[in-house]
């Protein structure tokens, strides 16, 4: 494990002018996006990402995502997206998110995003206790609290 991983990592984003409406607004899609930004980053920290998943044979499908909008990011804003495993089991795994503002922490959304363990070859649930054990320790080590 990453010596510098904590159990809830901060992703910082700047938003780019693609990535707004005629508004200067960010478009609702690109908080997903960047739920999965943080997501693999977090991953990454913890010592296993999706490119070493991948080749341990397991894939981690997004099952089931929610995102509930507080108040708009806007071009320009520089953006922290929190991530963080709230829930494990051998076949699931599932992610909390928040975006503020870095400069002064106003909250723009919240969401979460549920995966299955997958073998990568068949597409079929597997239990990751069993496939990779070392892994599910890890991760379950990082639950947040």
């Amino acid at each position: 494990m990453d010596h510098q991983h904590n159990k809830i990592v901060v992703w910082p984003h700047r938003v780019q002018y693609y990535e707004t409406d005629g508004m200067r607004i960010v478009h609702h899609s690109n908080y997903i996006r960047w739920f999965e930004e943080a997501r693999v980053d977090w991953m990454e920290r913890a010592g296993f990402g999706y490119d070493r998943m991948e080749q341990s044979g397991i894939s981690a499908p997004v099952i089931g995502i929610t995102c509930d909008y507080h108040s708009p990011a806007v071009f320009g804003e520089t953006v922290e997206v929190s991530a963080s495993v709230v829930k494990m089991s051998p076949v699931r795994l599932e992610f909390y998110y928040e975006v503020r503002d870095a400069a002064t922490g106003s909250l723009h959304v919240t969401g979460s995003s549920r995966h299955c363990f997958t073998h990568s070859e068949t597409g079929r649930p597997t239990r990751l206790n069993r496939a990779l054990p070392e892994i599910y320790e890890l991760f379950s080590t990082l639950v947040q609290d």
